[in-house]
């Protein structure tokens, strides 16, 4: 039986360019390359899954425009249920990204993303209910968050954190996680706060797994880097489908740094989401 993954979380259009350096103040330069995908944290990571052969169904909120219609395809195409996708007012939620050769920045739009509310959670109570886990992120709002995180929580389906970005949402969802997903710059955000599984992810050096007061370092195969955007998702998506089936935040690790490996050797947050080949065959 397939691993049940529900998502309440963000559908983003990105915009990806590749420059040579930051441009300074009033300085004006020439990108070497821009991509169009689609993307958010929520979306991404529910694509994340559904390539690894979970059955996802996602929660969230696009506008009634082109771009929404886009996101909402490219669900179709990942075989993810969108039953609990609706259309707001506002303009589809954007991400500008800018990616030079050391490092990537992201700019987030919310758009419709700040449109998801508690009640259109709610009409997703019996699919979070069902699930074997609940992904959470911080790029929808408080209300919707913690309403998720409270149906899972009252259903005992997992609950998987990614406090990305780290905002007031991170304090409402934080105490019913199971599992919390940080990056090093998240992890000082949590003021010595202590889930009962961490996994802080350390980029091309792997992640740290932290259960109670064990800690377990793993490493991540050497890979030469496209794009990093999504590498993050990947991981989270791949962890969570693989605790699920293994109950075991090492060995899930071990699976999501090889997810997040692959996913950085192509361009685009969604189409870079690896299948099972492509862990298998790195």
């Amino acid at each position: 039986m397939p691993t049940r993954v529900a998502v309440a979380g963000s559908l983003n259009y990105d915009i990806t360019v590749w420059v040579p350096q930051r441009p300074e103040a009033d300085e004006t330069i020439h990108g070497t390359g821009c991509e169009e995908n689609a993307g958010g944290k929520g979306a991404n990571q529910a694509v994340a899954a559904a390539r690894l052969d979970a059955e996802v169904s996602m929660i969230g909120c696009v506008g009634a425009d082109n771009r929404g219609d886009y996101l909402l395809a490219q669900l179709d195409a990942a075989g993810i249920d969108r039953m609990h996708v609706s259309r707001g007012n506002a303009a589809t939620g954007t991400a500008v990204i800018t990616i030079d050769p050391t490092d990537v920045s992201i700019i987030v739009i919310a758009g419709a993303n700040g449109e998801l509310g508690a009640k259109d959670v709610e009409r997703a109570a019996s699919t979070i209910g069902d699930a074997d886990v609940l992904l959470l992120q911080g790029e929808v709002g408080v209300e919707a968050a913690r309403a998720a995180a409270v149906l899972a929580a009252a259903s005992s389906t997992k609950i998987v954190f990614n406090p990305a970005p780290f905002n007031h949402v991170a304090a409402s969802i934080l105490p019913l996680a199971d599992v919390v997903i940080v990056n090093r710059q998240e992890a000082k955000q949590l003021n010595n706060f202590s889930p009962p599984i961490l996994i802080t992810t350390l980029g091309a050096d792997g992640c740290e797994v932290r259960v109670g007061e064990e800690i377990t370092k793993v490493a991540a195969p050497s890979v030469d880097v496209v794009d990093p955007t999504g590498a993050g998702d990947a991981f989270v998506g791949a962890f969570s489908v693989a605790f699920v089936d293994t109950n075991d935040p090492v060995a899930a690790a071990l699976i999501a740094v090889r997810a997040g490996a692959a996913a950085v050797r192509k361009v685009g947050a969604q189409p870079s989401m690896p299948r099972w080949d492509d862990i298998d065959n790195l």
